[in-house]
C-alpha cells in the first residue's frame, strides 16, 4: 500500500525518562484505567457471580427464580448495549461517574458467567462431604465455608482466570462512553497524528502481553491445582 511507517514516533506516546524518572505517555496512562477498571471489575463480578450461584443454589424458589432472570437478561443482550444502557438510564439516576458505570456493566456481564462457574464448582463435590460434616455436627454454613468451599475453589480457579482474560479484552469497549482507558487514547492519539497503523498495533501488542500473561498464570495454575495421578 505504499505505507510510510513511522514506529520512530511511537516511543514518545508510552513514555520517557525525566528528572524525576519514568514519565509515563498517554498509552500507558491509558494502561493504568484499563488495569483499575478491569481489578476493580473482576472483584465485584466475583461478589455478583458467587451470589447469584448461591441463589441457584437455593431452597427458595423466588430467589432461584431472580438469578436465572440476572443470568438470561445478561448473557443474552450484547454487552455493549448493557454498557450504554447503565452509562444512559442507570447512572444519570444513581448519580455515578462514567468510570463507576463502565466498572458496574463489566461487573454484572462477567459476573453472569462467572456464576455458572462457582456453581458448577459447588456441585461438583460429591454429596457425601455434605453428609459427612454435618453428621459430625457442623451447620449447613459451616460446612459449606469449611469443606465444600475450599474444594470447590480448586476446581473454579482455572476457568475464572481464564475469564479473567475475557474482561481485560472487553473493558476495550468503555472507550465508546469516554472513559480514558488505553483504546481511548489510542483513538486520541491517531486523530491527532493519523498513526492509525502504528498506534492500533502497538495497543494489540498491549493487550497480547497482558491477556498472554494471564494465560500462563491459569496453565500454571491448572497444573498445581490438578490431582496428582
Amino acid at each position: 500500500m505504499n505505507y510510510h511507517w513511522q514506529w520512530y514516533r511511537i516511543p514518545q506516546y508510552l513514555g520517557a525518562m525525566g528528572d524525576t524518572g519514568f514519565i509515563p505517555g498517554p498509552l500507558i496512562q491509558g494502561l493504568g484505567v484499563t488495569i483499575k477498571i478491569s481489578v476493580a471489575a473482576l472483584l465485584l463480578s466475583s461478589l455478583f457471580g458467587l451470589v447469584a450461584a448461591l441463589a441457584r443454589l437455593s431452597n427458595l424458589f423466588s430467589l432461584r427464580v431472580l438469578a436465572r432472570i440476572y443470568l438470561e437478561l445478561i448473557r443474552n443482550t450484547p454487552l455493549l448495549v448493557q454498557l450504554f444502557f447503565i452509562y444512559f438510564v442507570v447512572s444519570p439516576t444513581l448519580n455515578i461517574s462514567r468510570f463507576a458505570a463502565a466498572v458496574l456493566t463489566l461487573a454484572l456481564f462477567e459476573g453472569a458467567y462467572a456464576s455458572e462457574i462457582i456453581r458448577a464448582g459447588i456441585i461438583s463435590i460429591p454429596q457425601g462431604q455434605w453428609e459427612a460434616a454435618i453428621s459430625l455436627g457442623l451447620s449447613r454454613h459451616h460446612t459449606f465455608r469449611h469443606v465444600i468451599l475450599p474444594q470447590a475453589i480448586r476446581i473454579m480457579l482455572p476457568p475464572l482466570t481464564s475469564q479473567m482474560v475475557s474482561l481485560v479484552k472487553d473493558s476495550a469497549l468503555v472507550s465508546t462512553i469516554a472513559v480514558y482507558d488505553i483504546t481511548m487514547r489510542g483513538q486520541e492519539i491517531m486523530a491527532e497524528t493519523y498513526l492509525v497503523f502504528e498506534i492500533w498495533l502497538t495497543i494489540a501488542l498491549i493487550y497480547l502481553g497482558i491477556t498472554y500473561t494471564l494465560s500462563l498464570v491459569t496453565r500454571f495454575m491448572e497444573k498445581k491445582l490438578s490431582p496428582t495421578p
